[in-house]
C-alpha cells in the first residue's frame, strides 16, 4: 500500500499531530479527519451557533475532498460527533444542503465534549475516489 498526505491550503495545517487526509492506494480510499468549526488559520467560527459551526465543518470537508479530486459524491461514510442531542435538527438541516447526490452512511455520536470546549460538532469521513 502506498501512502499520499494532502493538505490543502485553505485550511488549517496540524501536521504533525494529525493529516487533514490520507489517500491509500488500491481502491483510491480517502480517510478524513476530524473537522471542527476552525478556520484557515485556526480560529474557532461561530462560537455557540451551531448552523454557523456547520457550515465551516462542511466547508472544510469539501476542501479536503477537493484536494483529493473528490466531491461530497465521493463520500461514503461520515461519522458525526455533536455536544448535546438538541443540535441534532440545525446540523441535519445544514448538513442536507451538502449532499445533493447519493448521501454517505453516517454515524451520530454524542459526547460529553469535543477537543474544545467551542466545538458543538465534528465531522470525520472516508471518500472512495
Amino acid at each position: 500500500m502506498t501512502r499520499e498526505t494532502l493538505q490543502p491550503d485553505s485550511i488549517l495545517d496540524p501536521r504533525p499531530r494529525y493529516s487533514q487526509a490520507v489517500i491509500a492506494s488500491g481502491g483510491r480510499l480517502v480517510f478524513i479527519a476530524g473537522q471542527v468549526a476552525v478556520d484557515r488559520t485556526g480560529a474557532t467560527v461561530g462560537r455557540g451557533d451551531i448552523e454557523r459551526q456547520t457550515r465551516q465543518v462542511f466547508d472544510n470537508l469539501r476542501a479536503v475532498l477537493t484536494a483529493a479530486g473528490a466531491t461530497f459524491d465521493n463520500l461514503v461514510m461520515t461519522t458525526t460527533y455533536l455536544t448535546d442531542a438538541s443540535l441534532r435538527s440545525a446540523f441535519s438541516a445544514v448538513r442536507a444542503e451538502y449532499f445533493t447526490g447519493e448521501t454517505p452512511t453516517s454515524t451520530l455520536v454524542i459526547v460529553k465534549a469535543l477537543a474544545h470546549e467551542d466545538y458543538l460538532v465534528e465531522v470525520t469521513g472516508v471518500a472512495v475516489i
